[in-house]
Formats: C-alpha cells, structure tokens, sequence
C-alpha cells in the first residue's frame, strides 16, 4: 500500500514536470512615488528593475498634477532615460490604495513596486500598513521594497517559498525568471513543514519515531523540488546555485526568520489564495512577513 501511494505521488510530479511552463513576463512595471526622502532612491532602484526586465516603468504619483512636481519626476529619472528607459508619469488624486490600484488595472501593469519601510515606530507602521493593503489589492505582482538605495546593490541570494501549494510550481519558475533577469548567483527554495505532521515527542521512543518521521518528509520534500526545477529551462538557472532547505516550524514566521538570518537579498512568496469572504482575512503566513519584513519581498500573482 505504501508504495502504491508513493508511485501515484511520483508519477502526478512526473505528469506536471512536462506541462508547458508559463512565465509571467514583467512586460510594465508600476511604482508609486511621493515626495520623501526615499524618492530618488525607489525610483532609481525601480528604473534599474524595469531596464533589466526590458520593461516600461509608470511612475504614479497619488495627488493633482503639477509642472514642479513633473519636473522633479523627470529630472530624477533622467540617468535611465538617457539609457533608454521608456516611462510614463501618471497623477491620481484619490485614496492612496484605490488610485494606485486603479492606475494598475488601467495601465495593465505587471509588477507594481511599493516602497515599504519596517515596523518601528507609528509613522512606518502607517507606511507599513499601506503596503499590505495594496498587496491585498493589487490584481498584478507585487515588489515591495524596504531598503532602497541610489547606489546599486546586486541581487545576489533569492529566497524562493517551496511550500506544497497550488501556486508554488509557478512561484518557484518566476523565482528563476527573476533571478535569471537580476544576475542573481544563488536560489535556495525553503519547504515549510507543519510541526503538525510530526508525532509528539514523549519518551526516547518516540524521539526515534520523530526523528525518522522528519527524515522522511526532507527526503519527500526534496523529490518535489527538484521535480520542479528539473522542468525550469536551462537558461534561467545558468550560473545559479541552487539549494533546497526544508525547515520545520511555523508558516510564515519560519521563513521570514530563514531569510533573515540568510540575510537574502530578496524573498519571493506566493500570493495569497483568493476564496470569497476568505479574501478578508489575509493569510497568517504572508501576514507575518508583511508586518515584518525580514527583506525586500516579492509576491507573485
């Protein structure tokens, strides 16, 4: 019976290795500016993204249209311009969260990138707030940013969620898609394991019990992964190492702390299930990262 199970396992990983992959290419990229002391910065680090994705960058501002204010956005932007960024620049009074979420179904944009700062005081926790509203919103991917930089910083180690959902196979592709773009050296995809599916711990028995028990699941985990990366197109994992790393805990916390302590340079989650009145009450797991933020995160729709 066992290995009827594990050869039915088996065999649906292998069916889904051949389907056809389908990247989601960041064909026009969103960014919503205001006028704080990160704005050369968010744009600049956006400008970078766009040119490296070959894309179109709109620059939304939430407020009435100003020739000073134009004249700022331009005259910021200009460095990339010069190197052939296309952009547009695009004024939206209204709510913060609706005009930038509007702009974006208008404007078709892909990856919206959303300047986010850390929870440390009212002020950013505000900020913070903003954040998680638009990612709850936004009908496209999501980049949010908490250490922009007017310099550049190379994306150098991707963290990529490996957890046993719908959406992961796609997830970890983009994951690959992105790194290829950014030049990144190094993808570790990290499968969350529920303490739950480990037997409790009562005497040196059981200890043995749990101990083989985890075994098996890094070993089944393991399968999975690399059935996945084994379907990612050779050019996308050029010049990357690749390392899986399954961790047992807390959804979202485990993570969050595995990136942070891996000090990763970008971390790629899932975006949240979309299930009638479930859409209210945002999943625990990516709830914890936003509120957070171990690094800049980026949710793929």
């Amino acid at each position: 019976m066992v290995f009827e199970v594990l050869a039915n396992y088996l065999k649906r990983l292998s069916c889904r290795s051949k389907l056809k992959m389908s990247f989601t290419h960041f064909h026009t990229i969103g960014i919503g500016v205001t006028f704080s002391p990160n704005l050369t910065a968010n744009i600049f680090e956006a400008s970078r993204i766009a040119l490296r994705f070959n894309a179109r960058l709109i620059l939304i501002h939430v407020g009435e249209v100003s020739e000073e204010k134009k004249e700022t956005f331009v005259q910021t932007i200009s460095p990339f311009a010069a190197k052939g960024l296309h952009y547009e620049i695009v004024f939206k009074p209204g709510k913060p969260v609706d005009s930038i979420v509007q702009v974006v179904s208008e404007k078709k944009i892909d990856l919206l990138i959303v300047g986010a700062l850390k929870r440390e005081n009212f002020l950013k926790y505000y900020m913070g707030s903003i954040a998680r509203k638009i990612t709850r919103k936004a009908p496209c991917s999501v980049l949010l940013l908490i250490n922009p930089s007017v310099e550049k910083i190379p994306c150098k180690h991707i963290i990529v969620n490996g957890l046993e959902q719908e959406k992961t196979e796609h997830t970890i592709q983009e994951a690959f898609y992105v790194a290829h773009a950014l030049e990144s050296e190094k993808i570790t995809i990290v499968e969350e394991i529920s303490q739950q599916e480990i037997a409790a711990i009562e005497d040196d028995k059981s200890l043995r019990k749990a101990t083989l028990e985890k075994e098996k699941l890094r070993r089944r985990e393991v399968i999975r992964v690399n059935n996945i990366v084994s379907s990612i197109p050779d050019a996308h994992k050029k010049n990357i190492v690749i390392a899986s790393q399954p961790i047992f805990g807390k959804r979202g916390y485990s993570i969050g702390h595995f990136a942070q302590v891996a000090r990763a340079d970008l971390l790629i989650m899932n975006a949240p299930q979309k299930t009638g009145f479930m859409d209210r009450l945002f999943p625990h797991d990516l709830e914890h990262i936003l509120t957070e933020l171990p690094t800049d995160v980026l949710i793929i729709q």
